[in-house]
């Protein structure tokens, strides 16, 4: 008698739940089924197309201290064998992926090699420089806070005494117990750098002041970084220039260069799913999970709702990987949860997110021909981190700086402005022609645009971007001690665990539940051990 075909149902399309996907394809003969509320795939990850410019919602750099995230990157996309030309310096090529580790130091030759040429190539990872500031008082600092000249030069002689003896303080006396963000910022760059850069700023991202922030974001995010880590980075500098794609021996927060797919994040994951369906899978995009039926400890199958049509229909599977917002989770499975659990699934918080696009003719003043071709010159930044009080905009990214192949027209910007907010809030009850002003005014008000050189916009809202370290999540214990109680239920992904993950965390906790199908561990340890380790963080 045939053998029954194994199913695994997977609730969401994003990274997480296409790495899942493609894994149980690659590694065992179950069959996936992707489930998506979304009309799009990727999730956060995805690439939005404006009028033929697109857009990558929060910025998402393709970089990771597992080899094994690279290699299945660059297995989807290949690297770049040149730069794009009008990049190009002196026929400059690219230093090997593998290079620094296992591979041996040296340049790539694209017509050697087969690598692909993104002037010709669509199907290929670019190599970026890594460059983002802050922009306090109408002047831009380094980002990560480096004690280089530009920054001492910027602060001023009584900001730079109150810097380094509050510093010195901090190293001698720290705090003991962090019962908060603001004393794990204070503990690794003293109380005047963590006012004038972090307590305004993380306000303004959150919604809520650093002293009721558990510390664990900033474990995070940004555990193993400091001013004596930045400081020493910046004295290697000086003599030695890290050359490896893998910089191994850098902090992730200091990294200098990541690979990018040339059309966005988009592009490699919609490449994923398409890899899925044809290796056998499905992906249903709008298709929203409503219902989760259990018993005895298992997840029996869920009731699904055609977005399209209204309809509804059940899916049975023998496992069960979820990457939805975990409050929806809890509230999917229905009255049989304990009270307690619910409890805290209901105040968990989320932090919801806005982007406005806008084309430009030039940013900032003075801005001109520097390449022959008519391209504008414009800041190297791949975001500008905006720390001033009057502005509600928290961050800018510099799309052309990504990608140039994100820029229709490369004689035009193409810039996101970033607003954090609650949907509760006025900020996001505003209509899309009033948060255009609003970033047109704040954009002019830096002085970076005149309104004249402002050509296009567009208004682009997600919900349940960030999971938040406040709320109830001082008691999330009690629901992954519940979830942990089924089998086959495998929560994977930044929502899925309600944890800040960068994209490849969110890929690894994917690998390592596979891991567990396959194994048949009932432990899910490994899973919630991803992005537990100082290697990993990083703070975007």
């Amino acid at each position: 008698m045939e053998k029954s075909q194994k199913n695994a149902i997977i609730i969401g399309a994003g990274p997480a739940g296409l790495t899942a996907a493609y894994e149980l394809l690659d590694k065992t003969d179950i069959k996936p089924l992707l489930y998506e509320m979304s009309g799009y795939i990727g999730g956060i990850s995805r690439t939005i197309v404006y009028k033929g410019n697109r857009m990558d919602i929060g910025g998402h750099r393709f970089f990771s201290k597992s080899d094994r995230v690279m290699e299945w990157w660059t297995n989807i996309l290949p690297l770049q064998g040149v730069p794009p030309r009008h990049e190009a310096r002196g026929g400059e090529r690219v230093v090997s992926i593998d290079s620094g580790s296992r591979g041996q130091a040296g340049k790539v030759d694209a017509l050697k090699t087969g690598a692909p040429n993104p002037d010709e190539d669509d199907e290929v990872m670019l190599v970026r420089n890594r460059l983002s500031r802050i922009l306090f008082q109408r002047k831009l600092f380094d980002y990560p806070v480096s004690l280089n000249l530009d920054t001492l030069s910027n602060l001023g002689l009584v900001h730079i005494a109150k810097v380094a003896l509050s510093y010195i303080r901090a190293r001698l006396f720290p705090i003991r117990d962090e019962r908060s963000l603001e004393d794990f910022f204070i503990n690794r760059f003293g109380r005047e750098l963590y006012s004038i850069f972090f307590k305004d700023y993380t306000r303004k991202v959150w919604g809520v002041p650093c002293h009721d922030i558990n510390p664990e974001w900033g474990a995070q995010r940004v555990k193993g970084l400091s001013v004596t880590k930045a400081l020493l980075h910046s004295v290697n500098k000086m003599f030695s220039r890290e050359k490896s794609l893998s910089q191994k021996g850098t902090e992730t927060s200091l990294i200098e260069r990541f690979i990018y797919p040339k059309y966005g994040p988009g592009q490699l994951w919609e490449k994923v799913a398409r890899i899925i369906e044809e290796g056998g899978g499905e992906v249903h995009l709008e298709h929203k999970v409503i219902g989760i039926n259990h018993d005895g400890g298992k997840i029996r199958e869920v009731t699904v709702r055609d977005e399209r049509s209204g309809s509804t229909f059940t899916a049975t599977g023998d496992y069960f990987i979820s990457t939805m917002p975990v409050k929806d989770l809890i509230e999917a499975m229905g009255g049989g949860v304990p009270e307690k659990v619910s409890a805290v699934a209901r105040n968990l918080v989320y932090r919801d997110f806005i982007t406005v696009g806008l084309l430009l003719r030039k940013l900032g003043a003075g801005n001109g021909d520097v390449t022959g071709d008519g391209l504008p010159d414009i800041p190297p930044d791949n975001w500008i981190y905006v720390q001033e009080k009057d502005l509600k905009v928290s961050r800018l990214q510099i799309f052309n700086n990504w990608s140039p192949y994100l820029v229709k027209d490369a004689k035009t910007v193409w810039l996101g402005m970033e607003y954090m907010c609650d949907e509760d809030d006025n900020l996001w009850k505003m209509n899309g022609d009033e948060l255009q002003w609003l970033a047109r005014s704040e954009l002019v008000k830096m002085s970076l645009a005149a309104e004249g050189d402002i050509l296009d916009g567009v208004v682009i809202k997600m919900t349940k971007v960030y999971p938040a370290y406040f709320g109830s999540y001082d008691r999330f214990s009690i629901i992954r001690e519940y979830t942990d109680g089924f089998d086959n239920l495998f929560l994977i992904g930044r929502n899925g665990m309600h944890r800040y993950n960068n994209q490849d965390h969110s890929m690894l906790t994917a690998m390592a539940a596979v891991e567990n199908i396959l194994t048949g561990s009932r432990s899910k340890d490994n899973i919630w051990a991803v992005n537990a380790e100082e290697e990993y963080h990083e703070k975007k």
